[in-house]
């Protein structure tokens, strides 16, 4: 569509002003396009979260020959004064007023701010920024960051004249909507009269003049509002009094003129999630956009004439039609005359601070690698010292030494804190990684390749991810050393999801719960399994996408048939964005970052406004490179075993970090630990005597290991680089446990192949396999290629990427004749190659992984008390009861809670065979509760504990008291003047006496209640703690029965014997469409994984008992999981 007015829209919103706008950037500025524009702003609320969207799109435009001009802002929060804002702030905490908390993302509410505010709390007025070229840019994400500081943030970032005078250069501002800062003196001084209102608006251009001179705009809108038309009429006025130009805009707040509905829905949707509609919204929806009285698309010049014709027409208002004319064609003279043609500065930002004075970048990095060469006691070594020449140059050509010099310095913080992984992905395939300390992993010894990680031709940033034992510990020390503007958390962005979105939208359509209910449980479990059978996929964990889920539900299908209405609301908001949260573990480091993007503030914490993931790639385009920090439980337990081992065989009562980083040094190092100690492998890896041991907690991985035993580091790497769903469904498990069981079987082509693929016995398991025998067997293919080579075998292409690799393909079958191979031999092995390449797996991050793996062993196998001990203290909840079980089988005694021998982690008996439960398992109990009782143990009666002047009662209340008795903390306190617990309970915590007459006359009252049920004893245990208290449903004699008839439990179902036992723990009962009961039973079993039951056909005498042993004969679906027929005929109750 063309226009035959210039226009273009300087006032725009998209789906990242939440819950407000709708649709990506790039959806408006397809549109806009579309309809005629060449240029368009994006000015969301109160942030630029949408620029990297602009940029990449603007670029993907330009190369398919398209000219359209991105201009980048901001509709910033305004106050004339952040000072006076602060006082009043401050006032209303110190008065104790309400003072929510910070959200996620600033949710724009219409009305708040078109209206008289008196809560100067809740007071900010709208303000138009744009970007005229790079200087204002920067200046414009200065000054978004300095609004979202504390003290300018409360639910809103704001800004003041004295923060734009500061940052006003290369900006143009404009007075934005009914919320702008001209409608902020009309709705001020609306009661006071015309001329109130004008004073205060020739105030308001006054001071936007000294700050921005002739980039000061006055801003029109067009719609149905009266109160616009009031407005407008003021702002021409007090505009040509005091020449200021105006401009027109449409304000636009969805991407499409039909898209007006599904915005109506997404407002409220997102509102409804804050906790309700706000007053001026109604639940139902606008039958037809001229209820709503204005439509906010982005307009082209013919369309912002016929909305001023239209609107100014039916509020009775006259203009002068010159005078708006130009006001919508100054915008585009102001889009291409006045706004420079740039796109943001994209250079790479590293902090400076890393590089010694005097030296660059790469003189530093070489000289710290020659001197970790040398600590290392490799600077003899030819091979090394060649090694560390080409990685050096590499580095120094694609220009990233101040980044290994920032991850140096990163490493070094987080090594003089907690315990640091080995290494993880193709990081560990660099010797300067190693040199550096960054990762523990000698490359060379494991044949790790660094052209996996950095090639010379590659144009991507170097991702080292660094595990850690505390990532929050070691960000926020970086953050507080290092500033932060310099250490930014990264932001992840939440979207609208299936099953959700479809039950929200099903509310505004009075469509029945149940109904919706019933298709959106059953949608992802009928699709599922045929989305995984049309990828070829029989194994591992698999999420079908929205189209898979449509395709392959029939449930769904028939649902949407019958509510069309929801599939389109369905398909145009899945994926908007709901809310902000942060990366797990990734942030963004360099200098005045506050600078070079627009800082935001989430939940009190400040990070980019830009993500980095998988669904989005915007921190790179733009300059930035992202760190990962990421955490794992595993260096925890390693830590704490370690202290552990330091108490009771060191005799260092308090082991520092120093200390414990002191015994992983000399001990568990990967330079210093015996990684062929067979001992290890046998008891532990053959075995299958798995308890925390890393990348070993699934039954699956676990039978694998034990059937292929391994004996050495490559020989785990091979096992968890096939325990994955490709490898796994091409069944390579089992042809490479005969291979390796039966190596002289195996045979090999040529004595290259031999060298390369002989520690996988013939397997092609590893990505870098490939690239290494492209370039021994290929006629000139640098390592380089052999790793290109990997990367265009995985994915589908033509035309440049079909011709690359088809020049690498004839290199290597000529290279393979030349070397002696036949030419269908060689195009046997490219053949291999092509089938290998989507299974093939990191050989650096395997290896570094089955290092850490390793090293878990190790401990079990030489500290198993200690390492049980640490295993029980890292695992979740919800696995708890199976750590236990674990460390029961063991051989290990658990001992119950007890306030006196209970500590804050999980404790080790002086013999080395119980370990004692820790008080912070209780729920309820908070840490300075826990702190009196370790201050002022031991406790020897009831008196003692209630009676004691010297603890601080209001820490150790009722409630903490009430809580432990229940979980069976207290039992050791109760005496003969007790019948049971529950009279003790009763007596002494409940009653809570405050004397020892009280407490007389409580015994004395209480007498007859006794001991706590069975009932009672299981929902304390279980609610109070977390655990099951297998021991009082399923007694000794009982689990030996079932074992001697092989009736195995639930989780280890094996359908050769259909019988399984388990415990029901929930009923939930249900009806079909057709109207008829049936149950859903939630049961547990030993292992303590929860597991679902479908009970169909249930009759009206049919009973289930909750808690108590049940032996079922159950049907296994994989679409459906359990279920059976029939209650009475199939379920059983043991005794």
């Amino acid at each position: 569509m063309s226009s035959n007015i210039p226009f273009v829209g300087l006032h725009a919103h998209s789906g990242l002003s939440v819950n407000d706008g709708l649709g990506y950037p790039q959806d408006h500025m397809k549109f806009a396009l579309e309809n005629g524009s060449d240029a368009l702003a994006l000015t969301d609320h109160g942030h630029m979260n949408g620029l990297p969207y602009q940029v990449l799109f603007a670029k993907k435009l330009k190369s398919a020959g398209e000219n359209f001009k991105p201009i980048f802002g901001v509709e910033a929060y305004f106050l004339p004064s952040l000072e006076d804002w602060r006082e009043e702030y401050q006032k209303a905490k110190e008065q104790k007023k309400k003072i929510d908390k910070d959200v996620s993302l600033s949710i724009e509410d219409e009305s708040a701010s078109k209206q008289k505010v008196t809560n100067i709390l809740k007071k900010r007025n709208h303000l138009i920024l744009l970007a005229q070229n790079q200087t204002g840019l920067n200046n414009i994400f200065k000054l978004v960051s300095e609004s979202y500081k504390d003290g300018n943030f409360y639910r809103y970032p704001r800004m003041d004249y004295d923060l734009l005078s500061r940052y006003s250069d290369g900006v143009i501002a404009a007075s934005a909507c009914l919320g702008g800062v001209y409608a902020g003196n009309y709705w001020d001084n609306r009661e006071d009269g015309p001329e109130a209102i004008l004073e205060a608006m020739r105030s308001t251009t006054r001071r936007m003049q000294s700050v921005f001179g002739d980039r000061w705009y006055g801003e029109l809108q067009w719609n149905n509002i009266p109160d616009q038309h009031q407005l407008n009429k003021h702002i021409i006025q007090v505009c040509q009094e005091m020449n200021v130009e105006l401009v027109s805009t449409a304000d636009s707040h969805y991407p499409t003129p039909d898209a007006w509905k599904d915005r109506e829905l997404y407002k409220r949707i997102g509102w409804l999630g804050k906790g309700g509609l706000p007053s001026y919204m109604d639940e139902e929806l606008p039958p037809g956009v001229e209820e709503i009285g204005y439509e906010l698309y982005p307009k082209n010049g013919d369309q912002m004439w016929e909305s001023y014709i239209k609107y100014s027409s039916e509020a009775g208002v006259e203009y002068d039609d010159d005078l708006v004319m130009d006001s919508i064609t100054r915008t585009h003279h102001i889009a291409h005359d006045i706004i420079e043609d740039f796109m943001p500065d994209d250079n790479v930002r590293l902090p400076q601070f890393v590089v010694p004075e005097g030296k660059t970048d790469i003189q530093a990095l070489t000289e710290n690698c020659i001197t970790g060469l040398k600590d290392k006691e490799l600077h003899q070594s030819q091979e090394y010292i060649d090694r560390l020449k080409l990685e050096l140059e590499v580095i120094k050509d694609r220009g990233f030494a101040k980044y290994f010099l920032t991850m140096q310095a990163v490493a070094d913080k987080a090594a003089s804190v907690q315990i640091t992984g080995p290494g993880r992905g193709s990081a560990a395939g660099s010797l300067v990684a190693y040199v550096l300390d960054i990762t523990q992993i000698d490359p060379i010894k494991y044949g790790l390749l660094f052209s996996r990680f950095l090639r010379r031709d590659a144009v991507d940033y170097p991702d080292i991810d660094y595990d850690v034992s505390n990532p929050m510990e070691l960000k926020e020390m970086l953050i507080e050393e290092w500033g932060d503007s310099t250490v930014v958390p990264i932001s992840n962005y939440n979207t609208l999801q299936l099953r959700s979105l479809i039950k929200d939208v099903s509310k505004f359509y009075d469509i029945p719960f149940s109904e919706v209910n019933l298709v959106t449980g059953r949608m992802i479990q009928e699709a599922t399994p045929l989305a995984k059978k049309a990828h070829g996929i029989k194994a591992g964990v698999y999420a079908p996408n929205f189209e898979e889920v449509m395709e392959y539900s029939e449930s769904l299908k028939r649902f949407l048939d019958t509510y069309p209405h929801v599939k389109t609301h369905v398909e145009a908001l899945l994926g908007q964005v709901r809310s902000v949260s942060r990366h797990a573990g990734g942030v963004v480091i360099g200098e005045d970052l506050d600078k070079w993007m627009p800082l935001i503030n989430s939940g009190g914490v400040r990070q980019t406004p830009w993500s980095e993931g998988q669904n989005v790639r915007h921190l790179e385009p733009l300059g930035f490179i992202k760190f990962d920090i990421l955490g794992l439980a595993s260096l925890r337990m390693i830590e704490d075993c370690i202290r552990h081992i330091l108490r009771r065989h060191h005799n260092v009562s308090e082991p520092t970090f120093d200390e414990i980083k002191s015994y992983y040094d000399e001990k568990l190092h990967p330079d210093v630990i015996n990684l062929e100690d067979q001992n290890v492998y046998k008891n532990i890896f053959h075995k299958g005597k798995w308890a925390g041991v890393f990348q070993f907690s699934e039954k699956g991985a676990q039978e694998f290991c034990v059937r292929a035993k391994p004996k050495n580091i490559i020989d785990i790497s091979a096992i968890t680089s096939i325990y994955r769903p490709g490898p796994l469904s091409a069944k390579v498990d089992q042809t490479y446990v005969e291979a390796k069981n039966n190596p002289s079987e195996v045979s090999y082509a040529h004595e290259i192949i031999k060298e390369v693929t002989s520690e996988t016995y013939g397997y092609l398991i590893f990505q870098e396999q490939i690239a290494l025998l492209a370039h021994k067997l290929g006629k000139n293919i640098t390592l380089d290629e052999g790793n290109t080579l990997r990367k265009l075998l995985t994915k589908k292409g033509t035309g440049d990427h079909e011709k690359k690799k088809q020049k690498i393909y004839n290199k290597f079958v000529e290279g393979c004749v030349d070397n002696g191979l036949q030419k269908s031999k060689a195009e046997e092995l490219w053949q291999t190659f092509e089938y290998f390449s989507g299974y093939g797996f990191n050989k650096s991050h395997a290896v570094s992984y089955s290092i850490l793996s390793y090293q878990c062993a190790h401990l079990l196998n030489y500290y198993p008390s200690e390492w049980m001990a640490a295993f029980l203290d890292k695992e979740p909840e919800k696995r708890k009861e199976r750590a236990i079980n674990i460390a029961k089988s063991f051989g290990f005694n658990i001992e119950k809670l007890n306030i006196n021998t209970s500590g804050k982690v999980w404790e080790i008996s002086q013999d080395g065979k119980t370990l004692i439960q820790p008080l912070t398992s209780i729920k309820g109990l908070g840490d300075a509760a826990i702190q009196q009782i370790l201050n002022h143990r031991p406790f020897h009666t009831v008196e003692e504990l209630l009676f004691n002047e010297e603890i601080v009662y209001s820490k150790l209340n009722k409630k903490t008291l009430d809580v432990m008795c229940r979980a069976g903390a207290l039992d050791t306190l109760s005496d003969d003047r007790f019948t049971g617990m529950k009279h003790f309970w009763a007596a002494a915590i409940a009653d809570r006496p405050k004397s020892q007459k009280k407490l007389n006359e409580s015994i004395e009252s209480y007498m007859e209640e006794g001991e706590f049920s069975v009932e009672e004893k299981i929902h304390h245990l279980s609610e109070l703690t977390g655990l099951f208290p297998m021991d009082l449903v399923l007694n000794e004699n009982t689990r030996k029965k079932l074992d001697e008839n092989f009736i195995p439990a639930i989780s280890e179902y094996d359908p050769d014997l259909e019988v399984v036992w388990f415990i029901p723990r929930e009923i939930i009962k249900r009806k079909t469409k057709n109207g008829k009961d049936y149950w859903i039973l939630r049961v547990i079993d030993s292992n303590n994984i929860s597991t679902s039951i479908k009970c169909w056909g249930v009759k009206s005498d049919d009973k289930v008992y909750i808690n108590r042993p049940y032996v079922g004969r159950l049907n296994w679906e994989e679409q459906w999981g359990f279920s059976t027929r029939s209650i009475r005929y199939n379920l059983r109750l043991i005794g």
